[in-house]
């Protein structure tokens, strides 16, 4: 795409110029006026100029993601259709007198305003808000019950009636045999004996005291030696978790850690807006009145 060329005069060179030699008494001089920069220009539009520098411009401050897209469909030149469009309805807006709607003008004013207060609290809020270890891992304790363990594993158990029982059992897995099977046909537990021994997700609380502290001494795959307990002797053994699950925890841990990033975030904030208004003086008007009162209704 070949861009025309503007030719932009600096017309207050060659009023500078014209001053000087009537001074002087030589004349005018006429050679700043032949002083011009030539400016690209990308687009006419009814006239107007779409130059290369405002194309630049603008395109440079779209994000990655979208110059992305626009190099996907089209490129440059769609970006540049684009504007072309945005030129031609701006055009016609001003056609309507919109630019001049007294509406429109308090809208414009408001987010000029915003702009301001963003600029400011962006200058405010200059140190970058960061999380310790320790500040995540009290947050997700205090969460724990959205949480996996970090044990990360599925907990199956069977409960048999005596210790010879649990020990030809235990001899039997290690061979090869399916503790599943063994829980449905041989257990005495009446919540876990019809899903194979099947617990679920480890978590603390999930199991018998005893049981529990032998749970941490397994690895994946292994059987328990028989764990004796007041309601008999127990085996038990870790499997690896679902993929599923896992991947929904780290997501609960990540919507955790942008909750407790935010509300740090607005700590910061709100410290800030303390400041400021700790060196100010703020007295309400007598028609603040009416606004406490509406108030106390509710």
């Amino acid at each position: 795409m070949m861009p025309f060329r503007f030719l932009i005069f600096h017309q207050k060179y060659c009023l500078a110029g014209l001053l000087v030699g009537i001074l002087v008494g030589l004349g005018p001089v006429v050679s700043g006026c032949a002083e011009r920069q030539e400016e690209p220009v990308v687009a006419l539009v009814n006239g107007r100029a779409i130059t290369q520098t405002e194309f630049d411009l603008r395109w440079n401050e779209l994000s990655k993601a979208t110059r992305s897209r626009y190099e996907k469909e089209g490129g440059k030149r769609r970006f540049l259709d684009e504007l072309i469009t945005r030129e031609l309805l701006m055009q016609e807006a001003r056609r309507r007198g919109l630019d001049h709607d007294d509406a429109i003008r308090d809208k414009t004013q408001r987010y000029k305003e915003q702009l301001i207060l963003d600029e400011l609290l962006k200058d405010k809020l200059q140190s970058k808000v960061e999380l310790t270890q320790a500040e995540l891992d009290a947050y997700y304790e205090k969460h724990a019950g959205q949480l996996l363990d970090p044990l990360k594993a599925n907990v199956s158990l069977m409960l048999l009636p005596n210790v010879y029982a649990a020990k030809d059992l235990e001899a039997q897995v290690n061979r090869g045999g399916s503790f599943a099977k063994f829980a449905q046909r041989y257990s005495i537990d009446d919540k876990t004996k019809t899903k194979g021994g099947e617990l679920g997700p480890y978590r603390k609380g999930l199991v018998l005291p005893e049981v529990d502290a032998v749970i941490h001494t397994l690895k994946l795959g292994m059987v328990s030696a028989p764990i004796k307990t007041d309601h008999g002797y127990y085996l038990v053994m870790l499997t690896p978790l679902d993929e599923t699950i896992v991947q929904a925890d780290l997501a609960t841990q990540e919507r955790l850690r942008q909750e407790l990033l935010t509300d740090k975030r607005r700590k910061q904030f709100e410290e800030v807006i303390a400041d400021i208004r700790a060196n100010a003086v703020v007295r309400f008007a007598e028609a603040s009145r009416h606004i406490t009162e509406d108030a106390g209704k509710r």
